[in-house]
């Protein structure tokens, strides 16, 4: 069944699913390679949203020997859009959820990422954003581009929900943005931002990774690497090309080890909406006080890039104390570039004046070899049974333990949009520097 929602900029045509009604293919904005992202012109008449929007170009997401082989979807630089699930386009004022998926900034969208379960089993509102990536989002070259298009392009999408999300039965006073990964990473830079306040009160933070803001000579430094290697003009290249010298570029920057897992393309400071470092803390500082946030990561994070590593699969198989070594570099990995920069994160917002809850996901796939690895929390959260069937992150998983963890930590995501603090049925303390993980997921 058809149904329509009337936004500012003209009348949209959804359907009805499961009960439920979903917008897809919502365009919040527009935008020229390397040029910012433009609200969209007013349209007269239903603009069909049954269908939704091409993803932005990417290649195969390097973890898909974890996660699992994604669908195929249509790619477009033309990208920005949004997916809304409501339980009604009326004028109810529900709470609102903002989803930024992951990807190392070079790959996802927000397919798989089904909030149904969550808008059923909350009555609340959500909003799953695309943006763009790799080097048509973070692109820093003089002359070019000055970088954090894509960081443009979800402040872009946030304004459009504020303005608009009222017409999907939402509130815009009670929106909460969330993420994982890079998109966790996106909501870190988002709180301290200037041209966000106001647009949201409450965020989450699932494997938030630290040390990913560039500074301006080393993203420049990335880009002459990436134009060396596109050797013509990008304005004028084509998407294969493109993406073709991205990956040659990531692979030059990796090393001969392959353990320099860090994104080439990353959010960069003092660059379009993200201020410097020394500016975002101050703001950060005077804004805390009003904000809510979940701040988390899972107990062995590093395994889902380091599992397949070559350079450690040698040394697991060299000597006796192989595997022990390659576990411990494993474990140092994770705590550097997940479980330290979490902590010091919470301490900073609990200081300000922020309410803070901390948490560590620890289950574990009986038949899986990557333990409660990166990106393993998020199925128990968004998308299906069915989107997440052939995940080697969840093998052997019994689908009824999926489902119990699952109605808890959707149960305590949901309190937490709705009123600022996690729903459960065990105490989840709130964060002091004394209570390092407030809750432990398993």
């Amino acid at each position: 069944m058809l149904t329509t929602a009337k936004t500012a900029g003209g009348v949209l045509r959804g359907l009805v699913e499961d009960g439920l009604v979903v917008f897809r293919g919502v365009r919040y904005a527009t935008a020229e390679r390397f040029g910012p992202p433009r609200p969209v012109q007013a349209w007269s008449g239903e603009r069909d949203a049954t269908a939704d929007g091409p993803i932005s170009p990417q290649r195969q997401a390097r973890l898909e020997h974890v996660v699992g082989a994604s669908e195929r979807h249509p790619q477009s630089e033309d990208c920005l859009s949004l997916t809304i699930t409501t339980p009604a386009a009326d004028d109810r004022a529900r709470p609102v959820l903002v989803w930024f998926h992951g990807g190392a900034w070079i790959a996802g969208s927000l397919k798989g990422f089904s909030g149904h379960q969550l808008a059923r089993e909350g009555d609340v509102v959500i909003v799953s954003v695309g943006y763009r990536l790799g080097a048509l989002g973070y692109l820093r070259s003089p002359g070019i581009t000055e970088g954090n298009l894509g960081m443009a392009d979800q402040l872009a999408a946030l304004r459009w929900v504020h303005e608009n999300i009222a017409a999907f039965g939402g509130d815009p006073g009670t929106v909460t943005v969330a993420g994982q990964s890079a998109g966790a990473h996106s909501v870190r830079c988002l709180i301290g931002m200037p041209d966000a306040e106001g647009l949201f009160r409450r965020a989450i933070l699932q494997s938030a990774p630290g040390g990913c803001i560039s500074s301006h000579p080393a993203a420049e430094r990335a880009g002459r690497r990436f134009l060396t290697r596109l050797g013509t003009d990008p304005h004028t290249a084509s998407v294969d090309a493109i993406l073709d010298a991205q990956a040659l570029a990531a692979r030059d920057a990796a090393g001969r080890t392959g353990l320099n897992s860090k994104p080439l393309f990353i959010p960069v400071t003092a660059a379009g909406p993200l201020p410097d470092e020394r500016q975002w803390a101050a703001h950060l500082a005077r804004r805390a006080a009003g904000l809510d946030v979940i701040v988390g990561s899972t107990q062995r994070e590093m395994s889902a890039f380091y599992a397949m590593n070559p350079a450690l699969n040698r040394l697991r198989r060299i000597s006796s104390a192989g595997p022990a070594t390659a576990e411990a570099v494993e474990r140092a990995a994770t705590a550097i570039a997940f479980g330290r920069p979490a902590r010091r994160l919470a301490t900073r917002l609990s200081e300000a004046g922020a309410r803070v809850w901390t948490y560590r996901f620890d289950y574990v796939a009986p038949g899986s070899p990557f333990g409660a690895t990166h990106c393993l929390d998020v199925p128990f959260i968004f998308g299906t049974e069915a989107d997440w069937a052939n995940a080697p992150m969840l093998a052997g998983a019994d689908p009824r333990d999926i489902e119990t963890l699952g109605r808890r930590m959707r149960t305590a995501w949901l309190g937490f949009v709705r009123t600022g603090m996690p729903e459960t049925d065990t105490p989840w303390p709130q964060y002091t520097p004394d209570t390092p993980i407030g809750y432990h997921w398993r």
